[in-house]
């Protein structure tokens, strides 16, 4: 009896321990917060310029520590941009609607349009939770990304004059990169503008830039801020002001592009600005924690184009990454599939949108072909000469 008491005593003082001092596996299980439910946040980070293979590689060296804690927590999935050149307006135009060019009008940074009224993630979401949702967006480049120009014109002799020099600057960048290679012409592209007649003059009329009636749903949005510092800075502030409401942030860090510009993609500068990206990503992870907020925040990290391998340039580098804390990304996916994935797990019905999205849900089986960018840069088909018709010939009177 003695013993059964004793027993009883100790399993009883076991158990309090136990509670102060040891949890089960299965109960630290159910500590971890759960993402797999609609999110009450999201941010999406963009790193323009980042290529897949050097991102890889600095996460191989333990450079990109924040990024890794979102692989862990999430997914790491491939990229590939398939439609739209490999450039800013068109690589965040598309991930900021999940639409192709043909539907937005914006082809590259030189043909483009504003996005038609909408069609844009901000608009989407502030339409399915109304105005007390807050939007918002901070955008380190001042030209590309971000910029809010209005329809516009300009004398049209003036615009051909300016467009000759960029050709220019173009074949003579071509030449230093490949010496003694024959430059072939290449067809002219659709002019981004139309073309009116006032007064005997004619004027190029451009529509706008991309983002002109998108910003216009967000609550705030800021562009310029050239540094990952000011950028960074500014977000974590708008986090304190917002942390009382529902949110989507745009948070665009700019530096990687600009040293890929001005160094080469295998610079140490360039190295060291994927670094920046990734500090100031878990510098807003840090505020997140500290305000009670990022357990119910889903990140997003994309890039809008890579880099070409070495160069300063990207005129072919469609490949880039998706890091993330959402346990439900699980496959690789193309540019249009990102503003898809987001609208989904705040819950949107994306059978209502109209027109129809290009991309789908990272989140769920594609339905439609996943594709993946070819090595080298697809060449345009040219058009078929038309068959000459034969003549009839008359039999020959004998």
């Amino acid at each position: 009896m003695k013993r059964l008491v004793w027993w009883t005593m100790a399993l009883a003082l076991v158990g309090l321990l136990g509670g102060r001092f040891w949890t089960p596996a299965w109960a630290e299980e159910a500590k971890k917060p759960s993402r797999e439910g609609p999110p009450r946040n999201i941010i999406l980070i963009g790193w323009d310029g980042a290529q897949r293979n050097h991102v890889m590689e600095c996460l191989q060296r333990g450079e990109l520590p924040t990024l890794k804690r979102l692989q862990q927590e999430g997914a790491l999935v491939n990229i590939d941009v398939i439609t739209g050149a490999t450039d800013t307006k068109a690589g965040w135009t598309q991930i900021l609607t999940g639409y192709h060019p043909t539907v937005t009008g914006v082809f590259s940074n030189g043909r483009f349009r504003d996005v038609p009224e909408g069609l844009s993630v901000f608009e989407r979401l502030k339409k399915h939770f109304g105005q007390d949702f807050v939007c918002a967006a901070v955008i380190g480049k001042s030209g590309h990304c971000g910029e809010i120009r209005p329809p516009w014109k300009k004398p049209l002799e003036e615009v051909q004059k300016q467009q000759e020099k960029a050709e220019k600057r173009k074949a003579k960048q071509a030449a230093q990169e490949q010496p003694g290679a024959q430059a072939k012409p290449k067809p002219k592209a659709k002019p981004e503008y139309r073309i009116v007649e006032e007064n005997g003059v004619q004027y190029a009329v451009f529509e706008g830039s991309p983002y002109y009636t998108m910003h216009k749903s967000c609550d705030v949005w800021e562009y310029g801020l050239m540094l990952d510092e000011k950028v960074g800075t500014r977000a974590i502030e708008l986090l304190e002001k917002y942390k009382d409401k529902p949110f989507f942030f745009f948070v665009h860090f700019a530096e990687v592009d600009h040293s890929g510009h001005k160094h080469g993609e295998n610079s140490a500068e360039y190295n060291a600005a994927l670094i920046s990206n990734d500090k100031w990503t878990g510098k807003i992870i840090e505020k997140l924690e500290q305000l009670g907020l990022y357990d119910k925040t889903l990140i997003y990290v994309t890039a809008d184009h890579g880099f070409d391998e070495g160069k300063t340039s990207h005129s072919y580098a469609p490949y880039v990454f998706l890091g993330t804390n959402d346990p439900l990304v699980r496959r690789d996916g193309m540019r249009q599939d990102i503003t898809p994935t987001i609208l989904a797990r705040f819950g949107v019905d994306l059978s209502k949108l109209q027109p129809p999205l290009d991309g789908e849900p990272l989140t769920q089986p594609a339905t439609k072909p996943v594709l993946k960018a070819p090595e080298t840069k697809p060449q345009a088909e040219k058009p078929k000469p038309k068959a000459k018709a034969k003549r009839k010939t008359q039999p020959v009177a004998p």
